[in-house]
């Protein structure tokens, strides 16, 4: 099975260690979760999100700042 999770990272760059960030079975179903938690983990202080499938990145670091 993949194992999909998001690091949260600080605007700083470095990973938020005690934000939320589960493990997912699937790319899909750790998109649909950053699509409903993004504002939490914004409010919260994160500022970008990268995608890994166990330690690869899959993409990111992705902000979660509003465009400017």
């Amino acid at each position: 099975m993949d194992e999909f999770s998001w690091q949260v990272q600080g605007r700083d760059g470095m990973p938020i260690a005690d934000l939320p960030a589960p493990s997912f079975p699937s790319q899909a179903d750790a998109e649909a979760w950053l699509g409903e938690s993004w504002q939490e983990l914004a409010d919260a202080g994160a500022a970008a999100v990268t995608l890994r499938q166990f330690e690869d990145v899959v993409y990111g670091p992705m902000s979660l700042e509003p465009p400017s």
